[in-house]
C-alpha cells in the first residue's frame, strides 16, 4: 500500500493519553439502554461509542438489530454526552444510511471481510470519506484475504483506516470464543507498522472473565486500541450477553492494564522487550496447545495398538521420525543436540500415554 505513513495520521491526531478505547453494546436494543450506557461511559477512556445496529447472525430466526432506527438513538448519543459514535456495516445500505447519521466510525465485520465483493461494494460507497474505517479480520486465519479488504479501502482514498482483530473460527473447542492466532496479527503489524491495530477482546474470550488478559496480551503486542462489549445488564443483553461487561467493569479493567510508554531509552527498551516476551508467551502457548493435540492422538493409537496386542514401542517408526525432525530443524537453525532431546522428551510422553491406554 503506497503512502500508508498516512494510515497511522488519523490515530496520532487524537493524541491520546491512553489506548484507544470503543466500546458500548453489542446490539442497540432499546433508546433507553443505548443511552443508559453511553452516559455512564461518557466521562471514562472511552473515545468511540460503539452499539451494533444491524446484527448478522449465523442462522435466521435470532435477533438481527433494530435497523435504522438505532442510528437516530446514536444521533442522541453524540448530542447528550459528546461521544463520537460507530456501528458495523455489511453494505451500501448501511454506508448510505450511517453516513446519513453522520456516525463517526464504520467497521466491517469478520463476515463481511470474507467476500471480496461485500468489500469493494463498501468501499465504493464510502470513497473519499474522512470517516474513521476499520475492517476485521475474516473468520478464518487468512492474511492475504484480509490485507486484500484493506487494499480495496485503501485504493477507495480512504485515508483513515485500520485492522480489528477478533479472533478466528475453529472447530476445536477451546477456553476461546475465536481462537486469537496472534501470530497473524503479529505478522500484520511487522509488514504494515503504519496500519492502527486494534483488539477485540470481547470476540475473542466469548467470556467476560477473559477479557482482561486478551486486553494484557494485546497492548503488550503494542497493539493501538480496544473495543469491549459493554452493556448496563449484560446477563440480560439481547445478544453475546456471556462476553460483555459492565461500564464499572470496564472503567476497572481500563485502570488496571498496564500500559507502556516510548518516553526514553529505557522505556523503548522496555517497551520491545515485553512486546518480544509477549511473542513468545503467545508461541509457548501455542506448542503446549500442540503438544497436547499430539497426546491425545497418541491416545488413539494406543487404543489401536491394545486392540491388535502391538507393542508400544515401534523402533523403525521412532528412527525415522528422529532422522526427518534433525534435518528440519536444522533447517530451522536449531541444534541436533536441542532436537533430540526435546523428541526424545515427546517421545517417551507419547509412549506412557499409549502404555496407560494399553494398561487400563
Amino acid at each position: 500500500m503506497e503512502n500508508s505513513t498516512q494510515l497511522r495520521k488519523w490515530l496520532d491526531d487524537m493524541d491520546l493519553p491512553h489506548p484507544l478505547v470503543i466500546a458500548g453494546p453489542c446490539s442497540a436494543e432499546t433508546e433507553e439502554q443505548v443511552l443508559e450506557i453511553a452516559h455512564e461511559l461518557k466521562d471514562t477512556d472511552v473515545n468511540y461509542y460503539r452499539a451494533g445496529i444491524w446484527k448478522p447472525r449465523t442462522r435466521p430466526g435470532n435477533f438481527e438489530g433494530v435497523g435504522a432506527i438505532g442510528l437516530k438513538w446514536l444521533q442522541k448519543v453524540k448530542e447528550e454526552t459528546g461521544l463520537k459514535t460507530a456501528t458495523e456495516v455489511a453494505n451500501r445500505a448501511h454506508v448510505d444510511l450511517a453516513l446519513e447519521h453522520d456516525v463517526d466510525l464504520l467497521w466491517i465485520g469478520a463476515r463481511s471481510t470474507v467476500s471480496p465483493f461485500i468489500v469493494q461494494e463498501i468501499a465504493d460507497a464510502l470513497e473519499g470519506t474522512d470517516k474513521v474505517v476499520l475492517i476485521k479480520n475474516p473468520v478464518n486465519p487468512d492474511l492475504s484475504l484480509w490485507l486484500g479488504a484493506v487494499e480495496r479501502l485503501h485504493s477507495a482514498n480512504i485515508g483513515k483506516l485500520g485492522v480489528i482483530h477478533r479472533g478466528f473460527s475453529t472447530y476445536e473447542k477451546t477456553k476461546y470464543r475465536n481462537i486469537p492466532e496472534w501470530q497473524l496479527a503479529i505478522e500484520l503489524q511487522t509488514r504494515f507498522p503504519d496500519l492502527p491495530l486494534i483488539n477485540d477482546p470481547s470476540h475473542i474470550s466469548g467470556r467476560r472473565d477473559l477479557i482482561f488478559d486478551v486486553s494484557q496480551t494485546a497492548l503488550d503486542l503494542n497493539f493501538d486500541g480496544l473495543m469491549i462489549e459493554t452493556h448496563c445488564d449484560p446477563d440480560n443483553a439481547w445478544s453475546d450477553a456471556a462476553q460483555q461487561v459492565t461500564p464499572a467493569r470496564l472503567v476497572q479493567i481500563m485502570n488496571d492494564l498496564r500500559i507502556r510508554k516510548e518516553t526514553d531509552e529505557e522505556a523503548e527498551y522496555n517497551n520491545k522487550l515485553s512486546n518480544l516476551r509477549a511473542q513468545i508467551d503467545v508461541i509457548d502457548n501455542q506448542l503446549i496447545e500442540t503438544l497436547g493435540k499430539r497426546m491425545r492422538i497418541s491416545d488413539e493409537i494406543g487404543a489401536l495398538k491394545k486392540q491388535r496386542n502391538v507393542a508400544v514401542l515401534q523402533t523403525g517408526r521412532w528412527n525415522a521420525i528422529l532422522g526427518n525432525m534433525i534435518l528440519e530443524g536444522e533447517s530451522k537453525g536449531l541444534s541436533e543436540e536441542f532436537v533430540l532431546r526435546m523428541f526424545k522428551a515427546i517421545h517417551q510422553e507419547s509412549i506412557n500415554h499409549q502404555e496407560k491406554v494399553i494398561n487400563n
